[in-house]
């Protein structure tokens, strides 16, 4: 049976800096990428639908081991997905990517400190095993397999075609179509703009306003910068600049909702004139950064929606009927196409079924180690990102953390490293702390966070920093052992039965 170091599960932005960091500050550990897919860029190869596009800037969003050149910040997905591509090539490990390899199990053996991980491959899925000592998820936090769609009653009675962004058909053609999007989230004012160029006219229905704030697409400070300073160090300047403001402008939220709230709505009257709705299209209910807010680069949505070619409805849906929608304020919006941006399924660890010396892990029940841990799993890392910045910044630490935790180990000769909750005081409260549908739908299934450190959950950058890539290593909590010499792990029967989603 073959066996790695390291296993890391997703060959999108996680798994690719993963590798990077492994070839590089673990150059002696033997690893592979499993991808559950047959390309490599996750969310970015996945998500086809019209203006796919970042809402985090590419300073931020792109590694920080290599440089972003292109001259617009705000990318679309097509761009960044080649920049994954590059980056693959440029580091020299497309040959570790193993594609159709979807994980489906992990049992861990403390005896001989080795996961056995179960998984399918090639077309035909056949089941295959290997052995690692350290498994790394790199998969996100969505299903892949199918998104969020509210039960709309009447939706069978729909003459047109009703999409989720998540499965756009390839080649679907809305020339001189009438749209709706159904969501106010960073999907549908993508969709919105984007679909103006061919539809007829696009709809954006919504329940409740989200904030929403214009940004140039391109940053003409990045940009002159580089014609004067090295690539890498004029990268790292604009993304120490972008990191510093995003840091000052969340903290200034939470502190200072109203006068942040004024502002945001302030710069959307002046897009949008003294006599659009604002109040009613463009003003929540909730407190700036109490959920994410939405990014339109060059102002685009504002300007769909005074050339006529766009508009906004606030209401609630009634039910679906053969012409379109119905809203309880009793108007029907008619249409040929209904897209359903009513958001992802979060999933932890992509539904791999994981146990520990016989015991299926529920991680409802475990405290978040570090947001990149769970209490009582041994040799087991994932990467999530921040909700009020981009991921990539999390997932860079969360490696930097990996590598010197193993780094460690070897420095011990240990092989096992186990976050272990020995404080009967500590308080849980839900994983993330934040207002989203999609994430309050799923934390009952996530594990919980801690009042007191190392079980928090933290959307600060600079704290982070200081605890990943600074921070003790043998912390008091990490708990780190030897396996026993005479160990072999158990083999159990390969199995075809589990379900989930891709890896």
């Amino acid at each position: 049976m073959e066996h790695l170091d390291v296993l890391v599960v997703g060959a999108g932005i996680s798994g690719i800096g993963a590798a990077h960091f492994l070839k590089t500050r673990c150059p002696d550990r033997s690893f592979a990428l499993f991808e559950g897919r047959e390309q490599m860029g996750g969310t970015w190869d996945l998500f086809r639908y019209p203006g796919i596009r970042s809402d985090s800037d590419m300073y931020t969003l792109g590694f920080a081991f290599r440089p972003w050149t292109e001259a617009k910040a705000i990318a679309d997905g097509p761009s960044i997905l080649k920049y994954l591509e590059d980056t693959a090539e440029e580091i020299g490990i497309k040959d570790q990517i193993r594609y159709r390899h979807k994980v489906v199990a992990a049992r861990w053996d403390s005896a001989a400190s080795l996961w056995t991980v179960d998984y399918l491959k090639g077309k035909a899925s056949e089941p295959a095993q290997l052995t690692c000592n350290f498994l790394y998820m790199c998969t996100g936090y969505y299903n892949y397999a199918q998104g969020h769609t509210p039960t709309f009653p009447g939706r069978t009675t729909f003459k047109g075609k009703t999409i989720h962004p998540q499965f756009w058909p390839k080649d679907f053609d809305y020339t001189g179509k009438k749209v709706v999007v159904i969501g106010s989230g960073a999907t549908a004012m993508t969709l919105v703009p984007a679909m103006t160029d061919k539809a007829a006219h696009v709809t954006m229905l919504q329940r409740s306003p989200t904030y929403v704030v214009s940004r140039p697409a391109e940053d003409a400070f990045a940009n002159n910068l580089r014609k004067f300073l090295p690539s890498q160090f004029a990268y790292d300047l604009v993304r120490a600049r972008n990191v510093l403001f995003q840091l000052l402008f969340y903290n200034t939220a939470r502190k200072k909702p109203e006068k942040t709230k004024e502002t945001l709505l302030g710069m959307v009257r002046e897009q949008m004139g003294p006599d659009y709705d604002v109040e009613k299209h463009f003003t929540p209910s909730y407190n700036p950064w109490t959920q994410r807010l939405c990014l339109v680069p060059d102002a685009d949505l504002f300007t769909a929606i005074k050339s006529g070619k766009a508009s906004v409805v606030t209401d609630h849906i009634d039910r679906f009927v053969p012409e379109g929608i119905k809203l309880t304020s009793g108007e029907v919006l008619e249409c040929d196409v209904i897209v359903t941006a009513t958001g992802l399924e979060m999933q932890i660890l992509s539904g791999v079924d994981f146990q520990v010396d016989g015991e299926t892990v529920a991680f409802e029940k475990t405290f978040s180690y570090k947001g990149m841990m769970y209490s009582g799993v041994p040799n087991l890392a994932s990467v999530f990102g921040y909700v009020n910045a981009s991921w990539t910044l999390r997932a860079d630490l969360t490696s930097e953390y990996v590598c010197r935790l193993l780094n460690h180990m070897k420095a011990t000769g240990t092989t096992e490293c186990r976050p272990i909750n020995n404080d009967p005081t500590l308080k849980g409260s839900p994983w993330l702390d934040f207002g989203a549908g999609y994430v309050q739908r799923a934390m009952e299934r996530f594990p919980k966070q801690g009042d007191k450190e190392p079980w928090r959950v933290t959307q600060n950058y600079a704290s982070d920093m200081k605890t990943l890539r600074f921070g003790k290593v043998e912390d008091g909590v990490m708990s780190f052992r030897k396996a026993s010499p005479a160990a072999k792990p158990v083999q159990p029967e390969i199995t075809r039965s589990v379900e989930v989603a891709d890896a």
